[in-house]
């Protein structure tokens, strides 16, 4: 009966030691893998600590040149403009053609009446009927005397006064029909004709007005202009004197056609600054066969430049947005190939408000754009492709 008893408790003693083996193993299974779990957790909570700590950054690549524009006032004149003056005295008769007319090469604009120069004429011409006379006579008698002293009917001395007599006579003949043609062509200015084809831009006189010539403070009685092509001159700053030439095309517009656009070539430069200014003074031709604008009109005149002048270093565009000012000079920051941070100088050449035209940049720099205040040689980014600058 005691062995019986025995062993039952016996054979229940390994099974427990299994059981509690097992334990202890699924307990030190769920114990490593939780360590586990919280190592691997702890270490990305690391790493996206660090991830947090390097700044994201939106960065641009810079554009080609800026196109440049510069406008400035001109005034348009005509092709040819002449005021008509008159060369004789007198008073208006008639005239025949009024502002605005078109006219041609020669047309009669008006006629004066010359009483004056008429009774002038008449004087001179009867002085030249008179030293005709006297020349006549004068060398009918020199020619006379001449035969008398090849027979030494007279003397020498009589013979030579005769024949200058003669002379003196044919010298006053002269002076005589000089004046004739001088009252012959003032009396042709009686009709004041147009010197080239053009339009009437002003009229100065009347039917009965007195004509006074040769003064100083005569007024023109008309003004014939050329308008079939019309001359724009602008003042250019001296900055951009290199950048004009013959054939450069501007366009320009004027008040009385506000949304229209016209287009000039220049023709010639003065190529000298004025000191006083320091603007070069620069011709433009524009093509008016259409009779649109008018000599003497204001224009704004647009020039429009691309690229960098002539000996200018080779720039960029580049948003104003990524400008770093530092101490000693203007920079921007780079990012490299391994997304570092490196601050560059730059040089602006043109401010255009919202871009810049600079110098020391590539198309191939990535620049980032707003960077922060703080940010420093060697610092390490997140880089964003944003786009190129436009």
């Amino acid at each position: 009966m005691p062995d019986t008893q025995i062993l039952p408790q016996a054979a229940h003693k390994p099974r427990l030691g299994w059981i509690l083996l097992g334990g202890l193993c699924i307990f030190g299974i769920i114990l490593l893998v939780g360590t586990i779990v919280r190592i691997h957790a702890r270490h990305r909570l690391h790493a996206v600590n660090l991830a947090s700590l390097v700044p994201a950054v939106t960065i641009v690549h810079p554009g080609g040149h800026a196109v440049d524009t510069l406008v400035l006032p001109g005034f348009l004149q005509a092709w040819y403009s002449a005021p008509v003056y008159a060369r004789t005295s007198g008073y208006l008769r008639r005239w025949y053609v009024d502002i605005g007319q078109k006219v041609d090469e020669g047309q009669t604009l008006a006629e004066i009446d010359t009483p004056d120069v008429d009774l002038q004429l008449a004087a001179a011409k009867a002085a030249l009927g008179t030293r005709t006379a006297q020349r006549d006579l004068a060398r009918i008698t020199s020619r006379r005397w001449d035969r008398l002293i090849a027979q030494n009917a007279v003397s020498q001395q009589e013979t030579d006064e005769r024949r200058g007599n003669f002379a003196a006579s044919e010298a006053a003949r002269h002076e005589a029909a000089a004046d004739v043609e001088r009252y012959e062509t003032l009396s042709g200015f009686k009709r004041i004709i147009a010197p080239f084809p053009g339009v009437v831009t002003s009229r100065a006189t009347d039917i009965g007005a007195l004509i006074v010539a040769g003064t100083a403070a005569s007024q023109p009685l008309f003004t014939v202009s050329d308008v079939r092509q019309l001359r724009l001159y602008v003042r250019v700053p001296q900055a951009y004197a290199a950048r004009m030439h013959d054939g450069f095309l501007a366009q320009f517009t004027v008040p009385d056609y506000r949304d229209r656009k016209f287009e000039a070539r220049l023709l010639h430069s003065a190529d000298a600054v004025d000191s006083q200014s320091g603007t070069m003074l620069v011709q433009l031709v524009h093509d008016n066969t259409d009779n649109l604008l008018k000599p003497g009109a204001y224009a704004q005149v647009i020039f429009t430049f691309h690229g960098p002048g002539p000996q200018a270093p080779p720039s960029v565009r580049i948003p104003a947005s990524c400008l770093l000012f530092r101490r000693d000079r203007t920079t921007v920051a780079l990012v490299d190939d391994d997304n570092h941070v490196r601050i560059q100088p730059v040089s602006i050449l043109t401010d255009f408000g919202t871009e810049l035209e600079v110098t020391g940049l590539t198309p191939q720099s990535r620049i980032i754009n707003t960077p922060p205040d703080d940010i420093s040689e060697g610092d390490p980014v997140k880089p964003r492709e944003d786009g190129h600058a436009s």
